[in-house]
Protein backbone atom coordinates (compact mmCIF):
# COMPACT_ATOMS: atom_id res chain seq x y z
CA UNK A 1 0.00 0.00 0.00
CA UNK A 2 1.43 3.39 -0.98
CA UNK A 3 1.32 6.31 1.39
CA UNK A 4 -0.01 9.67 0.33
CA UNK A 5 1.30 13.08 1.21
CA UNK A 6 -1.20 15.79 2.02
CA UNK A 7 -0.91 19.55 1.92
CA UNK A 8 -2.89 22.37 3.43
CA UNK A 9 -3.36 25.16 0.90
CA UNK A 10 -5.01 28.56 1.07
CA UNK A 11 -6.80 29.25 -2.19
CA UNK A 12 -6.99 32.75 -3.72
CA UNK A 13 -10.57 33.15 -2.44
CA UNK A 14 -9.39 32.58 1.17
CA UNK A 15 -10.73 29.03 1.42
CA UNK A 16 -8.34 26.58 3.11
CA UNK A 17 -8.25 23.03 1.76
CA UNK A 18 -6.58 19.73 2.62
CA UNK A 19 -5.64 17.89 -0.54
CA UNK A 20 -3.39 15.12 -1.73
CA UNK A 21 -0.07 16.63 -2.78
CA UNK A 22 0.48 14.22 -5.66
CA UNK A 23 -2.99 14.24 -7.21
CA UNK A 24 -5.35 16.75 -8.70
CA UNK A 25 -9.01 16.56 -7.90
CA UNK A 26 -11.48 17.41 -5.22
CA UNK A 27 -9.97 18.46 -1.84
CA UNK A 28 -10.58 16.13 1.10
CA UNK A 29 -11.51 19.02 3.43
CA UNK A 30 -12.64 22.59 2.76
CA UNK A 31 -12.68 25.32 5.41
CA UNK A 32 -14.29 28.67 4.65
CA UNK A 33 -14.27 31.62 7.03
CA UNK A 34 -16.79 34.44 6.85
CA UNK A 35 -15.56 37.94 6.08
CA UNK A 36 -16.14 38.87 9.71
CA UNK A 37 -14.06 35.91 10.92
CA UNK A 38 -11.26 36.76 8.45
CA UNK A 39 -11.16 40.33 9.77
CA UNK A 40 -10.91 39.00 13.31
CA UNK A 41 -8.32 36.33 12.52
CA UNK A 42 -6.23 38.45 10.12
CA UNK A 43 -3.13 36.44 9.19
CA UNK A 44 -3.99 33.71 11.68
CA UNK A 45 -6.69 32.07 9.57
CA UNK A 46 -4.31 29.44 8.16
CA UNK A 47 -3.16 28.56 11.70
CA UNK A 48 -6.76 28.19 12.85
CA UNK A 49 -7.54 26.01 9.82
CA UNK A 50 -4.52 23.80 10.59
CA UNK A 51 -5.69 23.42 14.20
CA UNK A 52 -9.20 22.51 12.98
CA UNK A 53 -7.79 19.86 10.63
CA UNK A 54 -5.55 18.45 13.39
CA UNK A 55 -8.53 18.27 15.75
CA UNK A 56 -10.58 16.51 13.09
CA UNK A 57 -7.85 13.92 12.51
CA UNK A 58 -7.59 13.32 16.26
CA UNK A 59 -11.37 12.87 16.47
CA UNK A 60 -11.35 10.35 13.63
CA UNK A 61 -8.65 8.35 15.40
CA UNK A 62 -10.68 8.30 18.62
CA UNK A 63 -13.88 7.36 16.81
CA UNK A 64 -12.05 4.62 14.92
CA UNK A 65 -10.92 3.06 18.20
CA UNK A 66 -14.37 3.32 19.75
CA UNK A 67 -16.36 0.60 18.00
CA UNK A 68 -19.99 0.67 19.18
CA UNK A 69 -21.52 -2.50 20.54
CA UNK A 70 -24.75 -2.10 18.59
CA UNK A 71 -26.86 0.35 16.59
CA UNK A 72 -28.40 1.83 19.75
CA UNK A 73 -24.99 3.26 20.64
CA UNK A 74 -24.81 4.99 17.27
CA UNK A 75 -28.17 6.67 17.87
CA UNK A 76 -26.91 8.11 21.17
CA UNK A 77 -24.19 10.13 19.42
CA UNK A 78 -25.42 13.61 18.62
CA UNK A 79 -23.35 16.20 16.81
CA UNK A 80 -24.37 19.82 17.18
Amino acid sequence: MSSSFYEIVMLPDGEVVLQRADEKGEPLIRISFSEEALCYLRDGSIDVAKAMIDAGIDAVEVLGNDSPADEDDLEKRVLH
